[in-house]
């Protein structure tokens, strides 16, 4: 499970064709969660518990901020406020898509004819959160083609941006257990991407069109990303979205056993936002990676049953 928690004004999606698989309402803290994922019949995930999906978005409403004109969450993109960055669908026709998310009525980071970089385009969610949108297909296979199929969505990845790369491959590597999947180098413009995740067998490409990402057929995946000599600069750091002013809240890792995985991180001396003992939720823990990004911990249910939610 990758779930990427995010502060809303709006409790919404993007008219990306997400389904709402669960509701959970903290009346008492005065707050609701609403988990989301792909549930059409080519979907990965389609069926499966929350706890033991891939690639589901997890959005935060605290009650009342949608009455409130000065109220907006940070999105991770404004100096002096960087860190998480976006996350990303992938799609069977990239063109329709778009034509779609635009005929809804939603603005653009980036349109697909925009830059240098056609096959990818940015589209902005209602709080000004980024979405990136990416092909499963050649352009020049879905060109002209007037229709996408939701169905065939995938919650691809979420992108944070990291300072010392070193640091943070060896925390979501040899802590978290992922596996580094691919990475893009672009020298020119001096920054990486590391796409890491938790592969479960399945193949991915050796290569690719230009125009198609190798990954994007996959869900969940996380994206490292990197600009070169921040990791030489003590003064510099990411906004981890948990401080003043807030957006992004967490990554989330379903594990097979919650209890064994989180002395497992005692042992490994992880730095603890929040440990199970802590306060009054008891089946979650928080760790926090290099940057201090909030990583939460879960029980995979289908695995071992311990909530019931």
């Amino acid at each position: 499970m990758a779930t990427d928690t995010a502060r809303y004004k709006f409790v919404s999606t993007i008219h990306l064709g997400l389904s709402l698989i669960k509701k959970v309402d903290f009346p008492e803290n005065n707050f609701s969660l609403y988990f989301l994922s792909y549930d059409g019949p080519a979907a990965i995930s389609s069926g499966a518990h929350l706890t033991d999906r891939e690639g589901v978005i997890e959005l935060t409403h605290n009650y009342g901020t949608e009455n409130d004109p000065d109220y907006r969450p940070s999105n991770g993109n404004v100096e002096p406020y960087k860190g998480f960055g976006h996350v990303c669908i992938s799609v069977d026709n990239i063109q329709a898509a778009c034509k779609r998310i635009g005929d809804a009525g939603y603005g653009f980071q980036k349109r697909l004819e925009d830059g240098r970089m056609k096959y990818v385009a940015f589209a902005l969610d209602p709080d000004g959160y980024w979405v990136e949108i990416v092909s499963q297909k050649k352009l020049e296979d879905t060109e002209g083609i007037e229709t996408t199929d939701l169905g065939s969505y995938r919650m691809n990845h979420s992108m944070i941006r990291v300072k010392d790369i070193e640091k943070s491959l060896s925390f979501y590597k040899d802590i978290m257990g992922m596996s580094l999947i691919c990475k893009h180098e672009f020298p020119q413009a001096k920054f990486n991407l590391y796409f890491l995740g938790y592969p479960h067998n399945k193949t991915i490409p050796e290569s690719s069109p230009e125009d198609v990402i190798p990954v994007a057929p996959l869900e969940g995946l996380l994206e490292l990303t990197y600009n070169y000599g921040t990791e030489t600069d003590p003064s510099f750091s990411y906004h981890n979205g948990n401080i003043e002013p807030r957006g992004f809240g967490s990554i989330c890792v379903s594990v097979d056993d919650l209890d064994a995985a989180c002395a497992r991180f005692d042992e490994m001396k992880v730095n603890w936002r929040k440990r199970l003992t802590d306060g009054e939720y008891k089946d979650i823990a928080f760790v926090l990676d290099p940057d201090g990004y909030s990583v939460e911990i879960v029980q995979n249910e289908t695995i071992k049953k311990r909530t019931g939610w």
